[in-house]
Order: structure tokens, then C-alpha cells, then sequence
């Protein structure tokens, strides 16, 4: 941080020895905002709990965020911010994580950057959770390794449940631009007009970031493609099983849903407050828990203003960010998410006339890929593709289409641990190995065995994100060449060890987008309802040809 950072060491030198733990060492900087006192660890500077914007309480509950003022002095940035309003992990789940004090007051970042950088590569993480949870103090985000590799890392906190995703009309009637929801989104794209008015001090290049999320984190990514606020405040993204799923309309039910001020009015009801003044006036976590209990899904609204459209059509038409992205999915997606699963059929032949009566004239090339001859296997992996899998072909043609470079991986390892929980390369599965993290999963986490082959994976994995995101091409010292998904439909394999090809699972991309066409054009949602639970398809849909 050349010039940037004001480095106060304790008259000691960083120790990082086995089995000693590194020494912490002060660290200031002076931003735009402000200036912070963090932590120097091993040659990483680490500022956390930074506010990128204003606590969204009181009268800002529910609407954008207001950017957070520039503070007086020396502001601490050595402990992690509250998280956003959640519900409590549930107990035994291979994600929960114990993630500390709660509070409104919980839009912050924390940044990991290499000492002296200058020019650096940024890299945004967002968070998943399925816009319910999570946050970016996770232990499995430390952005250490990545840091050390010359990337500079921030992870960000956003509002998530019915806080970050109620529409409701009184709020859109507020609001000049008359809409409401979408207030997480709001967030995510006010953290990064922060990194790129502040990030340089830093040493991170505000004009080389790259946004990067898994699972909601990837929707998210996805959403601020779409987004035109966001545009020109990123250069490249990852999305890591990410879901092109329909979303529902702020007004109207265009895909036969309830529209979000539609179902954020029968939620209001549902918190027993009358009047905004109240819900305003309401405990965060109160509604919170109240939301949940309910079955709410948070998820973005389509308001002509913050989200133009649909992705698919916004894709369709050119409109998303042109930009190089890595995508892919994993082999294993819905070992660890079973609740998106049909209750399966009696019998193989049961399967069969399911599919039949469900897909048509699509149900021969549906049957080949997903045979009768295994359904609990069929199931699992039609649920898979439905939502992950197109996805990240989708993502990648759509970039690579517009002449921007795309790259798009299959995570199909695992290892002991794993397979004894029958969680073969289960949904996020991957993150550790990309981050480096191997050692600081989850509590009930499929522990990673620390030997060579599973370092070795996590050092390709490293190596290819940081390098897609300081010159958008995927490169790993003495690993293969990924190859770009251009004409011959390259891609990656994470199995035991990056493994190139090209044409990852024939016809499966063009079934699920025969299908999603002809739901579109008979405005019927497409999500993970599929396979055995499918609407009956329309046939003969000629723009689906």
C-alpha cells in the first residue's frame, strides 16, 4: 500500500511458524471514508466491519441505503460487524455457522489486501444463503490466501429475509421511483460504489473488480449484471451455482405467481402490525423469525426500475453487463438440498408415465438423460441441471456470444468424509478449495482431509480465480490450460485434479432450454419445478425450435 497505508509495528517482526499462530500488528489507513486501524498478519493487511453505509433502521427500514458518512479519527477495524437479521442455523446442518451479534446496523465489508499492493486486482465475494442468511465474516471467506496471492478481497454483509426483500404497495408508494423490495440488491450495489470510491487506498484497482458469489451469492451476481446501477462498477464475475429461475413481478403475475407487493401485503398481515409506521416500529428479529415461520422466500422483483425484466429476457436481448465471466455447478448440488426434491414415484414405470404426460413431445431426449433405470439418481440430477447446470451454460454461451471471454467449470470431486454422508460434491463444495479455506469450513462440514491431492486441488482452484480475476483468463501454475467455452464448448472438471474438455453433458443444456422457452411462452414459472412435478409443456412452440 505504497504511500497508502501507515503501518504501526510493535517493534516486532510477523511470526508465522507450525502450530504457532501468526502475530496480529497494527495497521492504519486513510480513505475517503475515513481512516481505520486494522491488523497486519503475515503480510496481510486485514480491515474489518467497515460501514459502507448508514444503519437502515427507523424510517430507513425498507428502503435504499444511505451511503455512510465520512467518520471523525481513528475508527477500529480489527473485529468482524454484526450480521444481518436471520434466523438461527438449524442445528446439524453441514452450513450452520455460529455468526455472533445481530443488528440492522450490519452493512459492512472487510477487506484483505497484500502489504505495498498497488494496482491490485479487487475481488467482491457476496455471500449465499438463499437470500435468507449468511454473512461475509463466514470463516470459510477469509480472504488470506487469496490476498497472498495478490488480490485484494473484500466480502460484504446485505440485508437478507423479509428486511431485504419485503414489496409492499405503501412502500412503493413512498418510494419516487414507485417501487419496493429489492433493498438486499440495493446493498450489494452501494458496497460496490464504495470499493470504487475507496478501494485504491487499499491498493486495489477500482477499475479492475471482479464480483464473485456462490449459490444466492451468484444470483446476486447474476441480478447486478442486470442491474443498469451496477454497470460500469465491475469487469468481470464468477458465479458459482448460480439459478436463472423466474422471479416474480412487483405488479401482476405474469408467470401464473403472486406478484411481491401481493405476497408482501399478505406477509405484513402475517406479522400481526397494521400500518408501516408499525412494521417500521417492530423488532428486527421478530419479523424476521415471524417471516420464516410463514414460508416466505425472499427473492428480487421485477420493478421496471431496479430490474428492468427477467434475466433470461434481459440476456436474450443483449442488456446484461458485457463483461468475461467464469461459471459453473457442481455434480452433487442437490445431495445437500434435498427439500427441492419430488417425493419419488412408486416405481420406475410410475417415473416413466410421469415424464411422458409432463414433457410430450420432449419426453424421449428428457428419458435419455434422466432414465428410469435409476430415479433416485435421475431425480437428483434433473433438479441439478434445472436450475444449475443450464444456468451456467446459459451464462457462459450468453458471454461468450457477445464476444466476451467465458469459462465454465464442473465441480465433480470429493473425498472420504463427503461420500460418507452421501454428499458426492455437494452444493458449495467447491468454496473452500477457490478460497484456500480447507481448514475453516463449518462446524458439521464434511471435514477435507489435509493431505497432498486435496492441497493440490485447493492450489489449481486458487490459482485460476485469482488469475480470471486480474486478467480474465483462468491460469494455474503447472496445471492444464482451461480452455475457453468459445465454439467448442470448453470447460473444466474438478475431479482429483483439473481435468479440460469440451461438451459437458450433451443435450442437456438444450432440453432445459426447450423447456424454459416453452414455459415463457405459455407464462408458466420455471424453477425446481420439474421432472415429475413438471406443468404439463406446451407443444409445438415454433420460436422453440
Amino acid at each position: 500500500m505504497t504511500g497508502k497505508t501507515l503501518l504501526a509495528l510493535a517493534g516486532a517482526v510477523t511470526l508465522c511458524l507450525p502450530a504457532i499462530a501468526c502475530s496480529r500488528l497494527p495497521a492504519q489507513v486513510d480513505t475517503p471514508a475515513g481512516t481505520l486501524q486494522g491488523v497486519s498478519e503475515a503480510g496481510i493487511t486485514v480491515f474489518r466491519g467497515i460501514p459502507y453505509a448508514e444503519a437502515p433502521t427507523g424510517d430507513n427500514r425498507w428502503r435504499a441505503p444511505v451511503p455512510a458518512e465520512r467518520w471523525d479519527g481513528i475508527r477500529d477495524a480489527t473485529q468482524f460487524g454484526p450480521v444481518c437479521h436471520q434466523p438461527p442455523s438449524r442445528p446439524g446442518s453441514i452450513y450452520a455457522e455460529e455468526r455472533g451479534e445481530m443488528s440492522e446496523d450490519c452493512l459492512s465489508l472487510n477487506i484483505w489486501a497484500p502489504e505495498n499492493a498497488e494496482n491490485a486486482p479487487v475481488f467482491v465475494w457476496i455471500h449465499g444463503g438463499s437470500l435468507i442468511g449468511g454473512a461475509g465474516s463466514d470463516s470459510m471467506y477469509d480472504g488470506a490466501r487469496l490476498a497472498a496471492e495478490g488480490v485484494v478481497v473484500v466480502t460484504i454483509n446485505y440485508r437478507v429475509g423479509i428486511l431485504g426483500y419485503l414489496a409492499h404497495p405503501e412502500l412503493s408508494a413512498q418510494s419516487p421511483d414507485n417501487v419496493s423490495g429489492n433493498y438486499g440488491l440495493l446493498d450489494q450495489i452501494e458496497a460496490l460504489r464504495w470499493v470504487n470510491r475507496n478501494i485504491a487506498a487499499f491498493g486495489g484497482d477500482p477499475a479492475n473488480v471482479t464480483i464473485a458469489g456462490e449459490s444466492a451469492g451468484a444470483l446476486s451476481v447474476m441480478y447486478l449484471m442486470g442491474a443498469p446501477a451496477a454497470h460500469g462498477l465491475f469487469a468481470r464475475v464468477i458465479a458459482q451455482s448460480a439459478y436463472m429461475i423466474s422471479a416474480p413481478a412487483l405488479r401482476g403475475n405474469p408467470h401464473g405467481v403472486p406478484s411481491a407487493e401481493e405476497v408482501g401485503a399478505w406477509l405484513a398481515g402475517q406479522t400481526g402490525h397494521d400500518s408501516l409506521a408499525d412494521l417500521r416500529a417492530a423488532d428486527p428479529q421478530e419479523l424476521t423469525m415471524t417471516s420464516a415461520m410463514t414460508g416466505y422466500f425472499p427473492f428480487p422483483a421485477i420493478d421496471g426500475h431496479v430490474l428492468p425484466d427477467q434475466l433470461v429476457d434481459q440476456f436474450d436481448r443483449g442488456e446484461q453487463a458485457q463483461v468475461p465471466i467464469l461459471a459453473g455447478f457442481n455434480e452433487g448440488e442437490i445431495r445437500s438440498l434435498r427439500f427441492l426434491l419430488p417425493e419419488a414415484p412408486e416405481s420406475p414405470d410410475a417415473y416413466t408415465a410421469e415424464i411422458e404426460a409432463r414433457y410430450g413431445e420432449l419426453a424421449p431426449a428428457f428419458l435419455e438423460l434422466y432414465p428410469a433405470d435409476d430415479v433416485a439418481e435421475s431425480l437428483l440430477a434433473i433438479t441439478r441441471d434445472a436450475m444449475y447446470g443450464w444456468t451456467a451454460e446459459r451464462l457462459v454461451r450468453s458471454q461468450s456470444a457477445a464476444g466476451q471471454d467465458s469459462y465454465l467449470y464442473y465441480f465433480n470431486h470429493s473425498y472420504p468424509a463427503a461420500d460418507e454422508m452421501g454428499l458426492h460434491a455437494f452444493h458449495a463444495a467447491e468454496i473452500p478449495y477457490a478460497f484456500g479455506t480447507l481448514d475453516r469450513t463449518a462446524p458439521d462440514w464434511p471435514a477435507v482431509p489435509q493431505t497432498e491431492r486435496e492441497t493440490a486441488l485447493s492450489d489449481a482452484m486458487v490459482g485460476y480465480w485469482v488469475s480470471f480475476a486480474r486478467d480474465g483468463v483462468p491460469v494455474a501454475d503447472g496445471f492444464p490450460a482451461w480452455p475457453a467455452y468459445g465454439d467448442t464448448q470448453g470447460y473444466m472438471e474438478f475431479a482429483g485434479e483439473p481435468r479440460p474438455g469440451t461438451g459437458l453433458m450433451p443435450g442437456m443444456f438444450e432440453l432445459h432450454e426447450d423447456v424454459v422457452c416453452r414455459r415463457r411462452a405459455a407464462g408458466i414459472a420455471w424453477n425446481w419445478n420439474v421432472g415429475i412435478v413438471s406443468p404439463p409443456l406446451p407443444a409445438g412452440v415454433p420460436a422453440c425450435h
